[in-house]
């Protein structure tokens, strides 16, 4: 098994084989709850515009994404697991944009299999992983905006490969690395659209026992799956 950390959109792009599309600050960590909190169907989507236009045609759909960090303008909810760790979203359909990790699922193109990648699940990825019996695996780590490297996103990656290889890593001292570079505005008292609390459920490891599969329905959009 060939296991690949890449980075940022062109990572996604030179993504082949098992895909695991990795944002944990914050858009797959928010996926992984609002699929645990019974969401009919979750659709990622890479542009704000499309999903204004799919709510329009089918009314009742929640919105949910940021730009910037910050809610999306007539969005129901922004990109917080904070906000949306509570809420019932049975038999809801919720479309979800960002400016990394949605955007990395619309630029994975040479994928064959696609999950999406969080310190929340990251176990159960790596079982996936091992039992799949992919001889190409590409873990790619979003950053910021998909631009920017960020430790939390390629500490989840050095985590899941290392879960899959069965070698050693300090899961501990990586997030105290996120505390003082990347993550460091979750401390901020100045910057609300970051509570500290994200950066808590964000590095709160197996929490999940599933993972999400990306996968293209007959409608022609992404779907986020749980299996």
């Amino acid at each position: 098994m060939n296991i690949q950390i890449l980075e940022l959109i062109e990572g996604a792009q030179a993504a082949k084989g098992l895909t695991v599309i990795i944002d944990v600050f914050r858009a797959m960590t928010v996926e992984a709850y609002v699929i645990q909190n019974g969401a009919a169907d979750l659709i990622p989507m890479g542009s704000i515009d499309e999903a204004y236009a799919y709510r329009d045609a089918h009314p009742g759909t929640i919105l949910m994404g940021e730009r910037g960090g910050a809610k999306c303008p007539g969005f129901d909810f922004g990109n917080s697991p904070s906000a949306v760790k509570n809420v019932d979203f049975t038999g809801k359909t919720v479309v979800h944009t960002t400016s990394a990790g949605t955007q990395g699922v619309a630029n994975a193109t040479g994928a064959t299999e696609m999950l999406t990648g969080a310190l929340v699940n990251a176990k159960a990825i790596a079982e996936y992983i091992k039992n799949s019996g992919a001889e190409d695996v590409s873990l790619v780590c979003m950053g910021l905006a998909g631009k920017e490297s960020t430790r939390e996103d390629t500490l989840c990656a050095e985590y899941i490969k290392a879960l899959v290889e069965g070698t050693p890593i300090d899961l501990q001292k990586g997030v105290e690395e996120c505390k003082q570079t990347s993550g460091a505005k979750f401390f901020d008292p100045n910057n609300p659209i970051f509570p500290e609390e994200d950066f808590w459920l964000s590095v709160e490891a197996n929490k999940f026992p599933f993972v999400l599969h990306i996968e293209k329905g007959p409608d022609g959009l992404m779907h986020t799956i749980r299996k």
